[in-house]
Protein backbone atom coordinates (compact mmCIF):
# COMPACT_ATOMS: atom_id res chain seq x y z
CA UNK A 1 0.00 0.00 0.00
CA UNK A 2 1.28 3.43 -1.14
CA UNK A 3 1.97 6.18 1.37
CA UNK A 4 -0.97 7.99 0.53
CA UNK A 5 -3.07 5.33 0.66
CA UNK A 6 -1.84 4.60 4.08
CA UNK A 7 -2.37 8.25 4.86
CA UNK A 8 -5.59 8.78 2.92
CA UNK A 9 -7.23 5.96 5.41
CA UNK A 10 -5.54 7.41 8.95
CA UNK A 11 -7.57 10.67 7.92
CA UNK A 12 -10.84 8.61 6.97
CA UNK A 13 -10.43 6.97 10.72
CA UNK A 14 -9.31 10.16 12.27
CA UNK A 15 -13.16 11.50 11.01
CA UNK A 16 -14.98 7.92 12.44
CA UNK A 17 -13.16 8.89 15.89
CA UNK A 18 -14.06 12.70 15.77
CA UNK A 19 -17.47 11.68 15.14
CA UNK A 20 -18.11 10.28 18.40
CA UNK A 21 -15.86 13.02 19.80
CA UNK A 22 -18.47 15.25 18.60
CA UNK A 23 -21.11 13.81 19.99
CA UNK A 24 -19.67 13.40 23.42
CA UNK A 25 -18.12 17.16 23.61
CA UNK A 26 -21.61 18.12 22.33
CA UNK A 27 -23.11 16.39 25.58
CA UNK A 28 -20.37 17.40 28.31
CA UNK A 29 -20.45 21.65 27.00
CA UNK A 30 -24.19 21.26 27.78
CA UNK A 31 -23.72 19.95 31.37
CA UNK A 32 -20.26 22.02 32.04
CA UNK A 33 -19.66 24.25 29.52
CA UNK A 34 -17.53 24.93 26.60
CA UNK A 35 -14.08 26.34 28.21
CA UNK A 36 -14.00 23.35 31.10
CA UNK A 37 -14.24 21.26 28.02
CA UNK A 38 -11.68 22.68 26.18
CA UNK A 39 -9.36 22.83 29.05
CA UNK A 40 -10.05 19.29 30.78
CA UNK A 41 -9.80 17.14 27.49
CA UNK A 42 -6.20 18.76 26.23
CA UNK A 43 -4.75 18.64 29.84
CA UNK A 44 -5.46 14.70 29.76
CA UNK A 45 -4.40 14.78 26.07
CA UNK A 46 -1.20 16.53 27.19
CA UNK A 47 -1.29 13.78 29.80
CA UNK A 48 -1.94 10.11 27.96
CA UNK A 49 0.40 11.58 24.79
CA UNK A 50 3.53 12.51 27.04
CA UNK A 51 3.37 8.75 29.18
CA UNK A 52 2.95 7.06 25.42
CA UNK A 53 5.81 9.51 24.23
CA UNK A 54 8.22 7.93 26.94
CA UNK A 55 7.36 4.27 26.55
CA UNK A 56 7.75 4.08 22.72
CA UNK A 57 10.25 7.15 22.38
CA UNK A 58 12.09 7.52 25.69
CA UNK A 59 11.50 10.81 26.53
CA UNK A 60 8.56 12.68 27.91
CA UNK A 61 9.10 15.67 25.69
CA UNK A 62 10.43 15.79 21.82
CA UNK A 63 13.34 16.89 20.82
CA UNK A 64 13.42 19.88 18.37
CA UNK A 65 14.55 22.95 17.68
CA UNK A 66 13.10 26.78 18.09
CA UNK A 67 11.85 26.88 14.58
CA UNK A 68 10.19 23.27 14.64
CA UNK A 69 8.68 24.53 18.05
CA UNK A 70 7.23 27.59 16.68
CA UNK A 71 5.62 26.32 13.76
CA UNK A 72 4.24 22.85 15.46
CA UNK A 73 3.47 24.84 18.14
CA UNK A 74 1.59 27.62 16.45
CA UNK A 75 -0.48 24.96 15.02
CA UNK A 76 -1.72 24.10 18.85
CA UNK A 77 -2.26 27.47 19.48
CA UNK A 78 -4.36 28.43 16.26
CA UNK A 79 -6.16 24.74 15.83
CA UNK A 80 -6.31 23.31 19.68
CA UNK A 81 -6.77 26.23 21.17
CA UNK A 82 -8.71 28.80 19.37
CA UNK A 83 -9.80 26.87 16.86
CA UNK A 84 -11.47 24.34 19.05
CA UNK A 85 -12.94 26.54 21.64
CA UNK A 86 -14.63 27.98 18.83
CA UNK A 87 -16.05 24.86 18.04
CA UNK A 88 -17.00 24.00 21.16
CA UNK A 89 -18.70 26.86 22.02
CA UNK A 90 -21.02 26.61 18.70
CA UNK A 91 -21.56 23.12 19.87
CA UNK A 92 -23.94 24.47 22.69
CA UNK A 93 -24.77 27.22 20.93
CA UNK A 94 -26.16 26.26 17.82
CA UNK A 95 -25.66 22.22 17.89
CA UNK A 96 -23.73 20.07 15.81
CA UNK A 97 -25.58 20.13 12.95
CA UNK A 98 -25.05 23.71 11.48
CA UNK A 99 -21.12 23.84 13.38
CA UNK A 100 -19.98 21.03 10.95
CA UNK A 101 -21.66 22.40 8.51
CA UNK A 102 -19.13 25.48 9.17
CA UNK A 103 -16.60 23.00 9.69
CA UNK A 104 -17.05 21.88 6.20
CA UNK A 105 -15.22 24.37 5.12
CA UNK A 106 -11.71 23.89 6.84
CA UNK A 107 -9.82 22.38 3.88
CA UNK A 108 -10.56 25.28 1.52
CA UNK A 109 -8.60 27.43 4.59
CA UNK A 110 -6.08 24.79 4.93
CA UNK A 111 -5.42 24.08 1.40
CA UNK A 112 -4.70 28.21 0.70
CA UNK A 113 -2.45 27.80 3.84
CA UNK A 114 -0.41 25.23 2.71
CA UNK A 115 -0.07 26.75 -0.58
CA UNK A 116 1.14 30.32 1.17
CA UNK A 117 3.43 28.47 3.60
CA UNK A 118 4.90 25.38 1.42
CA UNK A 119 4.00 26.05 -1.91
CA UNK A 120 2.03 22.66 -1.77
CA UNK A 121 -0.23 22.82 -4.93
CA UNK A 122 -3.28 20.60 -5.60
CA UNK A 123 -3.81 18.70 -9.00
CA UNK A 124 -7.28 18.94 -10.66
CA UNK A 125 -8.40 15.76 -9.59
CA UNK A 126 -7.85 16.73 -6.02
CA UNK A 127 -9.70 19.53 -6.60
CA UNK A 128 -12.44 18.20 -7.89
CA UNK A 129 -12.79 15.48 -5.15
CA UNK A 130 -12.52 18.28 -2.84
CA UNK A 131 -15.05 20.04 -4.26
CA UNK A 132 -17.69 16.82 -4.71
CA UNK A 133 -17.04 15.59 -1.08
CA UNK A 134 -17.48 18.71 0.49
CA UNK A 135 -21.05 19.09 -1.45
CA UNK A 136 -22.09 15.68 -0.63
CA UNK A 137 -21.21 16.72 3.19
CA UNK A 138 -23.25 20.03 2.82
CA UNK A 139 -25.68 17.72 1.82
CA UNK A 140 -26.18 15.17 4.46
CA UNK A 141 -25.82 18.01 6.77
CA UNK A 142 -28.55 19.78 5.37
CA UNK A 143 -30.53 16.51 5.67
CA UNK A 144 -30.38 16.17 9.31
CA UNK A 145 -31.86 17.56 12.28
CA UNK A 146 -29.82 18.57 15.34
CA UNK A 147 -29.23 15.27 16.98
CA UNK A 148 -29.05 17.69 20.08
CA UNK A 149 -31.63 20.45 20.59
CA UNK A 150 -30.39 23.95 20.12
CA UNK A 151 -30.43 25.82 23.45
CA UNK A 152 -33.33 28.85 23.16
CA UNK A 153 -30.75 31.73 22.52
CA UNK A 154 -31.53 35.18 20.70
CA UNK A 155 -31.20 35.63 17.41
CA UNK A 156 -27.72 37.73 18.11
CA UNK A 157 -26.43 34.74 20.10
CA UNK A 158 -26.85 32.57 17.19
CA UNK A 159 -25.26 34.50 14.85
CA UNK A 160 -22.43 34.69 17.25
CA UNK A 161 -22.11 30.52 17.02
CA UNK A 162 -22.07 30.73 13.80
CA UNK A 163 -19.23 32.86 13.55
CA UNK A 164 -17.14 30.90 16.38
CA UNK A 165 -18.13 27.65 14.22
CA UNK A 166 -16.39 29.75 11.83
CA UNK A 167 -13.74 30.56 13.97
CA UNK A 168 -13.27 26.59 14.61
CA UNK A 169 -12.91 26.40 10.49
CA UNK A 170 -10.37 28.66 10.03
CA UNK A 171 -8.33 27.60 13.00
CA UNK A 172 -8.73 23.88 12.04
CA UNK A 173 -7.52 24.54 8.57
CA UNK A 174 -4.34 27.15 9.05
CA UNK A 175 -3.36 24.66 12.19
CA UNK A 176 -3.15 21.28 9.94
CA UNK A 177 -1.10 23.75 7.36
CA UNK A 178 1.17 24.89 10.39
CA UNK A 179 1.88 21.91 11.22
CA UNK A 180 2.98 20.23 8.41
CA UNK A 181 5.00 23.22 7.54
CA UNK A 182 6.98 22.29 10.89
CA UNK A 183 7.04 18.98 10.11
CA UNK A 184 8.71 19.05 7.21
CA UNK A 185 11.28 20.89 9.35
CA UNK A 186 12.36 16.72 9.81
CA UNK A 187 13.70 15.84 6.86
CA UNK A 188 14.46 12.35 8.29
CA UNK A 189 10.60 11.35 8.57
CA UNK A 190 10.53 9.45 5.05
CA UNK A 191 9.60 5.77 5.95
CA UNK A 192 6.17 5.07 7.48
CA UNK A 193 7.58 4.21 10.75
CA UNK A 194 9.36 7.67 11.43
CA UNK A 195 5.93 9.18 10.03
CA UNK A 196 4.44 7.43 12.62
CA UNK A 197 6.99 8.54 15.57
CA UNK A 198 6.79 12.22 13.97
CA UNK A 199 3.12 12.10 14.28
CA UNK A 200 3.05 11.07 17.89
CA UNK A 201 6.23 13.68 19.02
CA UNK A 202 4.27 17.06 17.08
CA UNK A 203 0.95 16.01 18.69
CA UNK A 204 2.58 16.17 21.87
CA UNK A 205 3.90 19.23 20.63
CA UNK A 206 0.79 20.43 19.31
CA UNK A 207 -0.86 19.42 22.65
CA UNK A 208 1.30 21.07 24.67
CA UNK A 209 1.25 24.78 23.40
CA UNK A 210 -2.35 24.41 22.87
CA UNK A 211 -2.63 23.52 26.82
CA UNK A 212 -0.22 26.76 27.70
CA UNK A 213 -2.41 28.96 25.43
CA UNK A 214 -6.25 27.72 27.01
CA UNK A 215 -4.26 27.62 30.62
CA UNK A 216 -3.53 31.20 30.27
CA UNK A 217 -6.93 32.36 28.72
CA UNK A 218 -8.41 30.59 31.49
CA UNK A 219 -6.62 32.03 34.06
CA UNK A 220 -6.82 36.11 32.46
CA UNK A 221 -10.59 35.26 32.19
CA UNK A 222 -10.68 34.16 36.02
CA UNK A 223 -12.79 31.15 35.23
CA UNK A 224 -10.84 28.50 37.92
CA UNK A 225 -13.71 28.31 39.73
CA UNK A 226 -15.82 27.66 36.66
CA UNK A 227 -13.39 24.42 36.51
CA UNK A 228 -13.71 23.75 39.83
CA UNK A 229 -17.14 23.90 39.70
CA UNK A 230 -17.59 21.73 36.62
CA UNK A 231 -15.15 18.54 38.19
CA UNK A 232 -18.65 18.13 40.35
CA UNK A 233 -20.52 17.15 37.25
CA UNK A 234 -19.75 13.57 36.99
CA UNK A 235 -21.61 12.60 33.70
CA UNK A 236 -20.41 15.74 32.30
CA UNK A 237 -16.38 14.66 33.26
CA UNK A 238 -17.46 11.42 32.10
CA UNK A 239 -18.09 12.34 28.45
CA UNK A 240 -15.00 14.83 28.64
CA UNK A 241 -12.59 12.30 29.49
CA UNK A 242 -14.11 9.98 26.73
CA UNK A 243 -13.59 12.79 24.11
CA UNK A 244 -10.29 13.00 25.17
CA UNK A 245 -9.06 10.05 24.56
CA UNK A 246 -11.04 9.25 21.65
CA UNK A 247 -10.44 12.86 20.01
CA UNK A 248 -7.60 15.09 21.17
CA UNK A 249 -5.21 11.74 21.94
CA UNK A 250 -6.06 9.51 19.14
CA UNK A 251 -7.96 11.82 16.74
CA UNK A 252 -5.42 14.47 16.86
CA UNK A 253 -2.60 12.12 16.70
CA UNK A 254 -3.78 10.26 13.52
CA UNK A 255 -4.94 13.25 11.83
CA UNK A 256 -1.09 14.65 12.42
CA UNK A 257 0.34 11.62 10.51
CA UNK A 258 -2.42 12.23 7.78
CA UNK A 259 -0.86 15.76 6.64
CA UNK A 260 1.97 14.62 6.91
CA UNK A 261 1.57 11.71 4.14
CA UNK A 262 -1.17 13.22 2.06
CA UNK A 263 -1.58 16.51 0.40
CA UNK A 264 -3.11 19.24 3.61
CA UNK A 265 -5.88 20.34 1.94
CA UNK A 266 -7.20 16.00 0.61
CA UNK A 267 -6.73 15.36 4.73
CA UNK A 268 -8.41 17.64 6.29
CA UNK A 269 -11.03 16.83 3.88
CA UNK A 270 -10.86 13.41 4.53
CA UNK A 271 -11.13 14.53 8.33
CA UNK A 272 -14.17 16.73 7.78
CA UNK A 273 -16.30 13.47 7.12
CA UNK A 274 -17.97 13.20 10.57
CA UNK A 275 -21.50 14.15 9.17
CA UNK A 276 -21.58 10.78 7.83
CA UNK A 277 -19.98 9.19 9.82
CA UNK A 278 -22.22 10.48 12.74
CA UNK A 279 -25.53 9.30 10.63
CA UNK A 280 -25.52 5.72 11.77
CA UNK A 281 -24.07 6.85 15.59
CA UNK A 282 -27.68 9.09 15.70
CA UNK A 283 -29.87 6.13 14.46
CA UNK A 284 -27.82 3.66 16.93
CA UNK A 285 -28.45 6.22 19.76
CA UNK A 286 -31.90 7.74 18.69
CA UNK A 287 -33.17 5.73 15.91
CA UNK A 288 -33.20 8.34 13.89
CA UNK A 289 -33.57 7.90 10.10
CA UNK A 290 -31.74 9.06 7.18
CA UNK A 291 -33.83 10.62 4.34
CA UNK A 292 -33.49 9.78 0.64
CA UNK A 293 -31.28 13.37 0.31
CA UNK A 294 -29.48 12.66 3.10
CA UNK A 295 -28.22 8.99 1.30
CA UNK A 296 -28.02 10.80 -1.92
CA UNK A 297 -25.09 13.46 -0.48
CA UNK A 298 -23.43 10.41 1.32
CA UNK A 299 -23.54 8.87 -1.83
CA UNK A 300 -21.91 12.52 -3.66
CA UNK A 301 -19.50 11.97 -0.36
CA UNK A 302 -18.48 8.45 -0.93
CA UNK A 303 -17.67 9.52 -5.14
CA UNK A 304 -15.32 12.09 -4.01
CA UNK A 305 -13.37 10.57 -1.28
CA UNK A 306 -12.82 7.86 -3.75
CA UNK A 307 -11.66 10.15 -6.25
CA UNK A 308 -9.16 11.25 -3.51
CA UNK A 309 -7.85 7.93 -3.04
CA UNK A 310 -7.00 7.34 -6.35
CA UNK A 311 -4.60 10.44 -6.50
CA UNK A 312 -0.66 9.44 -6.80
Amino acid sequence: MSDHMIGASVAVLTSLLWSFNAVFFTIAGKRIGAISVNVYRIVLAVALLAITHLILLGTFLPMATSEQWFWIGMSGIIGLGIGDFGLFAAFVIIGPRKSLLMMALSPIFASFTALALIGETLSILAIVGIAVTISGVMLVIFERKDDVPEMNYSYSMKKLGVGLALVGAVGQGIGAAFVKKGMLLYPEAVSIEASFNLGLSATLMRMVAGMIFVLIVVLAMGKFPELRKAMKDRKGMKFTALGGFVGPYIGVTLATIAILMVATGVAQTLISLMPLFIIPIIWFMHKQKTSARGIAGAVIAVIGVAMLFLLN
